[in-house]
């Protein structure tokens, strides 16, 4: 993902033309971000600046020259710092957000054929989650990534499970497949997509977006652990009517075996 594009390159070449106003593009990256932090650096740059052409009369002038080149020096390496909010990337639309295509649903050869409709494709989706997950570690919050490799073990046990032995329950399928392929890649697509500089900002819900991202991990935990539940029940439950019928059907026969033989 390159920045090498004409806009940045225009960018660029402009700033450097104009490198005396340095600070004041600090400045005007932050007011263009509504990023404060940034708006109140630029302006303490400025200032600096001002003061110092201001105070030209009473100082010295060496003193005047040294501290202007000097917030322009450090403007110039804070803009660069900064290069994320005004120098944009290159993406390609299958590589955006620093992820590889989805992967699409393919029957494995030892998947039984009877699970092909229930869970087909759904172990590479919930791998391609966890490698997206693993790949952006840096960019993730440590308590939201150990949550999302925690979601992705406890849907890839009831996976294995539905595909041993499909449940046949068409509404259980479904939330399985939308929480695989849906719910948790949505989650992890839409907080990757934002500027690492808005994280701690607050959103329109009042909310930051690494609050939003644990809360929403928190709803998708549940719902993994309910799935795991109530798949796991069925399966205790088959259980339970495979030894109600043995024992309706062979449990009276406590001498063992008649053969017809004495």
């Amino acid at each position: 993902m390159s920045r090498l594009t004409l806009g940045n390159i225009f960018k660029v070449a402009v700033a450097l033309f104009f490198f005396p106003f340095l600070p004041l593009l600090v400045l005007m990256i932050g007011v263009r971000r509504r990023n404060i932090k940034v708006i109140l650096e630029g302006a303490l740059y400025v200032g600096l600046v001002l003061a110092a052409v201001a105070a030209a009369d009473t100082t010295s002038f060496l003193l005047t020259t040294f501290v202007v080149l000097g917030m322009i020096a450090v403007s110039g390496i804070r803009s660069y710092n900064l290069r994320d909010l005004w120098l944009h990337r290159r993406v390609r639309a299958w590589q955006r957000d620093g992820m590889a295509p989805f992967p699409a649903a393919e029957q494995s050869a030892d998947t039984p054929a009877g699970a092909a409709s229930s869970t087909l494709g759904l172990s590479p989706a919930l791998k391609w989650t966890s490698s997206v997950a693993k790949q952006n570690r840096n960019r993730l919050p440590a308590e939201a990534y150990a949550s999302i490799l925690e979601i992705c073990r406890t849907l890839d046990s009831v996976i294995d499970a539905e595909t041993r032995q499909p449940s046949g329950d068409p509404q259980f399928e479904y939330e399985l497949s939308a929480t695989v392929r849906d719910y948790l890649p949505s989650v992890l697509r839409s907080y990757l997509a934002i500027p690492a500089n808005m994280l701690d900002s607050k959103q329109a819900s009042g909310r930051t977006p690494n609050q939003e991202l644990v809360e929403q991990l928190e709803l998708l935990s549940g719902q993994a652990s309910t799935l795991h539940a109530s798949r796991h029940r069925r399966s205790s439950a088959d259980l339970t009517t495979s030894g109600n019928f043995l024992r309706d059907r062979f449990g009276y026969r406590q001498g063992g075996y008649d053969f017809g033989i004495k």
